[in-house]
Parts: C-alpha cells; structure tokens; sequence
C-alpha cells in the first residue's frame, strides 16, 4: 500500500481537497519523515515544527481551499527570511538570527496556503554551487551519502529527493536551482526573469537570481511554480512584461500535465566559460544528454545541432558581478573570521572592485543577453548537458584558495549561469543513471516566457523515460 509521500504533491493536493487526508495529518506525516532522516542527510538547517502544526490548524481553519497550494507542506530555504523562524543564510555570521519580518516569498507561499515545515540547506550566503557550510553539516545526495547535492537549493533538493517534502521552492542565481534538482534526480525550473514577483531577478545585482521551484515530478513543478506567482484571474501581480499563457488549471500546470506539441529544439554543448577554463564534459554528462536527445527525436521533435559563438569577455564580467555582489555582504571587520574562506576571499575582493569595471561587466553581460536571444531565436528550446560532471565527492572543492574553488564550480557547472545572465527560462530534468546509480540530468532552456513550452517537453520525455517511480535507499 502506498504511503502518503509516494503520492505526487498534485495527488496529496487532491486528497486534502475530498477531505480524505488532513493538513495536520500530512504536516505529520513529513514532521516525522524529517525527525528520522534529516540527521544523517542534512536537507534542514532548521526544523519549525510547533509552528508547523500552528499553521496546519490555521489553514484548515481560516484558508480558503481554493488556494493553489492548499495544506501542502514546503520549507523555505535558509536564505529567505520568515519571522521567527531561525534564518542562517547558511553562515555563522547569522547562526542565532531569527528575523522580525518575512519575505515577500515567504509571503507569497503561506498566501498560496501552504505549510512551511522549516528551513533548507544552503551554502554560505547562497554563492557556491556545492552545500556545505560551517553552520550545518552538508546537505547529503540520498543516492550516495559521500557525495554532495549541488548548491545553492541542495537542501531542498535532498528534502524533496528523499521524500522529506513533497517539493520545494529555491532561488537560482546561477544554477542554483537547476544543479542540485540534476545532481538529486529532480525536476528544477529556473523562471524567466520578472515572471514571479516576489523573486523575480529585477531588483538584483545584473538580475540574475530568481525564485522557482524543486519536485519529483514535471506537474509537480509547475503546481508549485503557479503557487509562487501571485495572480489575480489572468493577471500576474506587479509583473506586466510577459504573458504566460492561462487556462482553467492554472497559469502552467495545465501545459505540464497536458504535455503537448512537436517543437524545433536546438542542441549544443558550447559554454560562454570555455575561452577562459578548461571544460570537459564528461562520459556520463554525455551520455545522459545523449539519451535525452534521442528520446526527444523519437517523440518526434526536430533537433539540429549548433555551436555557441565564443564570448571571451563573459568568464572576467560574471566574476565582477559574482565578487561584487558578495562584496554587501553585511560583516564587519572584526566579524570576518566567522565567514567561511571563500566567503572572505570574494567579499574582499568585490569590494576592491571600481566602480567604472563593475559598470563595464553590466554592459558585457547586457551584450550577452542580447547574443544568447539571438542565437537561441530559431528554436522553441534548447537542450544542453545539465552539469559537466557526475555528482561530486563531499570534500571535492577546495575550501581555502578562491581563485581554484572558482574554476572547480565553472568545470562543474558551466551550462547554467548563463541562462541568468540572460534572464531566460531553463529546466533541469533527470533523463539518465550512472552505473553506480547517480542521477545525471539534461537541461532545455526556453525563450522569453516560454516556461509552457518547457513544461510541455519535459512532461513529454517523463512519460517516455519514467523517473517518477525511481528513488532513493532512504525513501
């Protein structure tokens, strides 16, 4: 007999809705799913249990249950604040830190109805791609406990990949979503700049982050991503730029589970890194795209390979915003030691950074934007590899000298960040297991608004390839 977390998040959702499973009960549920687990996998800095049961009862009793994520269970990641609750941000500098006020996110997501259960994992101030920190232990690969989950959204990738959660919601400032979702065998969709409000990239840094969700399933993702958006009938709250398309069952999740249409998809395995690092994509990086582009032809969708045009200047423009935006980080000098190493070495060298290179690396990025739109306009999607590597070893990444950690994150991760840059869409989708059984995904990047198109495709090559009923050992 299935237990509830075998359920797809869109299933429990239905259940509440017939009255045939309470919030209480599946808040219960997870609660004691995260008390037995979490230790020995690190997906949760925080667990806001009591407060947990608080809203379960508030929800049953005062939210409407038209609310589109009505009585699901969710955490918040450790960089969004939600007042009272301990926000770490992933460093020692805020171990003890409980704000007075929340997020608009973490707003936004008890207006959808649903249930926070506490805080996920994350990397110091969410800048590496890999989640292990000082504050916490790491946030574990439930398929392989000595390798690590990604980064910066790993804990909520771990919590969704071992049936902590039934999804999550995370934020990609440069794959931080869509890395650890490829690394833990999920589904992970970084939104269009400016389509959720409340984590919408626009009033960052060259906008690159952006919030959008983590789940086991295509449906699923879109379930929660329409949950994120704060809409009233067709009309995307503070957000008059795009126009996704809208249908009875929401503003995605009716192209997710629809699955629908034949498309023109682009490939290619360019990276804007690889005039300044050595880039390699490994065997089974290849061959998990390779399994995703095959299954894409059978379906019956064109494919035509093409290259990236080379962007020498985009490696010294990224690293400007990267260290620059790591240079506000609020610590003061005498603080500096509770900063992790190569938290130190980037805030102090964005702060040395003049003010007429960091106008410089805005205006490269602005031009990149603008070639990556171009060379992507022929197709409805574009397949790439989703990382370069297998998931890797806990450890892996060089902790003391920043300028070697940097390359390390680049050779690992060297297909996502430029889809921020760009402010385009882009999914990670788990098409493919290693030998020893790790999860390798396949990304496909969109046009502007195009999130319907990559749902479509994605609930596509989920029913060919069937991951929905692969797990982990602890699920």
């Amino acid at each position: 007999m299935a237990e509830i977390h075998d359920l797809t998040a869109l299933e429990q959702y239905r259940l509440l809705q017939r009255g045939e499973l309470g919030v209480l009960e599946l808040t219960e549920h997870y609660l004691e799913r995260i008390t037995r687990l979490n230790p020995s996998l690190g997906a949760f800095h925080t667990v806001s249990a009591e407060a947990a049961r608080a809203r379960a009862a508030e929800v049953e009793a005062s939210v409407p249950r038209t609310a589109p994520l009505w009585g699901l269970p969710f955490a918040d990641k450790d960089l969004t604040r939600r007042a009272g609750v301990r926000t770490t941000f992933g460093s020692r500098l805020f171990a003890d830190f409980e704000p007075e006020e929340s997020d608009e996110i973490a707003l936004q997501l008890d207006a959808a109805g649903g249930v926070s259960l506490g805080k996920t994992a994350t990397p110091e101030f969410g800048l590496p791609s890999y989640t292990e920190t000082l504050v916490a232990p790491p946030a574990r690969n439930p398929y392989d406990t000595t390798r690590g989950s990604g980064g910066s959204s790993g804990g909520a990738a771990v919590a969704v990949a071992a049936g902590l959660l039934p999804f999550a919601p995370g934020s990609d400032g440069g794959g931080s979503i869509r890395i650890p979702a490829a690394a833990c065998g999920l589904v992970g969709l970084k939104p269009s700049r400016g389509l959720v409000p409340a984590g919408s990239g626009l009033d960052a840094l060259a906008g690159l982050p952006v919030a959008g969700p983590i789940a086991r399933t295509v449906g699923d993702a879109a379930l929660l991503l329409d949950g994120m958006i704060a809409r009233r009938g067709e009309r995307i709250l503070h957000h008059h730029t795009l126009r996704p398309p809208v249908d009875d069952d929401g503003l995605f999740l009716g192209a997710a589970l629809r699955g629908e249409g034949r498309f023109q998809i682009g490939l290619t395995t360019g990276s804007p890194w690889e005039t300044a690092y050595e880039i390699v994509l490994g065997a089974e990086a290849a061959e998990a795209l390779a399994v995703a582009r095959d299954s894409l032809v059978a379906l019956g969708h064109g494919m035509e390979e093409f290259a990236l045009e080379p962007a020498p200047d985009y490696a010294g423009a990224f690293r400007v915003i990267w260290q620059v935006g790591a240079g506000g980080i609020p610590v003061e000098e005498g603080d500096e030691h509770l900063l992790e190493p190569l938290t130190r070495w980037l805030v102090h060298r964005g702060r040395s950074i003049p003010a007429v290179e960091l106008a410089r690396a805005l205006a490269t990025l602005s031009a990149y934007e603008r070639s990556i739109i171009r060379q992507f306009e022929g197709y409805d999607a574009v397949l790439m590899p989703a990382l370069a590597m297998t998931p890797r070893p806990l450890g892996w990444f060089d902790a003391h000298d920043g300028e070697r950690n940097f390359a390390q994150q680049v050779q690992y991760t060297p297909y996502t960040s430029f889809a921020n840059v760009s402010g385009l869409p882009a999914i990670a989708v788990p098409v493919h297991r290693t030998a020893e059984g790790l999860p390798m995904g396949a990304q496909l990047v969109g046009r502007p608004g195009g999130e319907a198109t990559l749902l479509a495709i994605a609930r596509q090559l989920e029913r060919r390839l069937g991951w929905g009923s692969v797990h982990p050992p602890q699920w």
